[in-house]
C-alpha cells in the first residue's frame, strides 16, 4: 500500500497568492493553476485581463510538470527536432506542454503537486510559477528549475 502526499486547498491558495503577487509586480495578468501530484486540478485563478487561451495552457503546464517531475521548459528543450522527446507535445491528447511556465512542487523530495502559469511570455510564466514554488518550498532545489538543472 502507498501513502501519498499531496497539496491541499490551503497549499494551492498559497501558491496562487504568491504567483499572483509576482504577476502583479511584473505587470502581466496571468492564468494560474495548481494541481495535485497526479495532475488533477485543485485550484485555478484567471486574473482580470489574462488571455482565455491561458486557461487550459496553465492547467496542462501544471499537469505536465507533475508527470515529468521537471519544469515544462526542460521538456521544451528535449522536444526540439533531433532531440529524444521530439513530438511529445502531441502525446496524451495534446496535454503535454513544452513551453515554460509549469513547475512541479516538491516536499521532502516528493512531487506533491504542480503549478502552471500562462498568459505572458514563457520566461514571464516561468518566473511567476517559480514565485509560487518559492513561497511554498524551502527546499534548496526549487530555484534550480530556472537554471534547468533539476
Amino acid at each position: 500500500m502507498l501513502t501519498l502526499r499531496r497539496l491541499d486547498i490551503e497549499d494551492a491558495k498559497a501558491l496562487i497568492a504568491a504567483a499572483k503577487a509576482k504577476a502583479e509586480r511584473i505587470g502581466v495578468s496571468m492564468c494560474i493553476a495548481v494541481t495535485d501530484e497526479s495532475g488533477n486540478l485543485i485550484a485555478f485563478e484567471r486574473m482580470d485581463g489574462a488571455k482565455i487561451t491561458g486557461i487550459n495552457l496553465a492547467i496542462d503546464k501544471s499537469y505536465t510538470a507533475c508527470g515529468i517531475k521537471k519544469g515544462t521548459h526542460i521538456l521544451g528543450e528535449a522536444n526540439q527536432p533531433g532531440k529524444p522527446a521530439h513530438g511529445i507535445a502531441s502525446a496524451l491528447g495534446g496535454r503535454m506542454v513544452v513551453v515554460g511556465g509549469g513547475l512541479p512542487v516538491f516536499d521532502a523530495g516528493d512531487v506533491v503537486g504542480g503549478i502552471g502559469v500562462s498568459s505572458g511570455t514563457p520566461a514571464q510564466d516561468l518566473e511567476v510559477a517559480q514565485a509560487g514554488v518559492d513561497a511554498f518550498s524551502n527546499e534548496p532545489s526549487s530555484s534550480s528549475f530556472l537554471r534547468g538543472t533539476t
